[in-house]
């Protein structure tokens, strides 16, 4: 019982960061990415494969979560919230891709 209260809160939280968030995302996210140069510290193959396991369903291979970890949580992180930005991507539940992401 004390785990799914834990989960809950934990649930709040993230949809409270992301609402709080969302205002000033975009601009936030774009900065962070140019200033980091965070599009070119991962393989297009790479990249693909981490977007297909956080977006949609797979595994990430040892030669790509090197990649990922090289890339950063900052830049992972402000990829992954640009990307839920995208009017696409719409439908999807920022709280799931969130924690899918981690």
């Amino acid at each position: 019982m004390h785990v799914l209260a834990s989960l809950n809160v934990y649930s709040v939280l993230v949809v409270l960061f992301l609402t709080c968030g969302v205002v000033m995302a975009t601009k936030e996210n774009d900065q962070i990415i140019k200033e980091s140069n965070c599009e070119t510290k991962m393989g297009l193959p790479c990249v693909l494969e981490a977007f297909t396991s956080i977006f949609n369903t797979g595994s990430i291979s040892n030669k790509c979560c090197g990649e990922l970890v090289v890339l950063g949580k900052v830049c992972h992180s402000a990829l992954v919230k640009k990307t839920l930005e995208n009017p696409v991507f719409k439908d999807l539940n920022p709280a799931t891709i969130i924690a899918k992401s981690i």
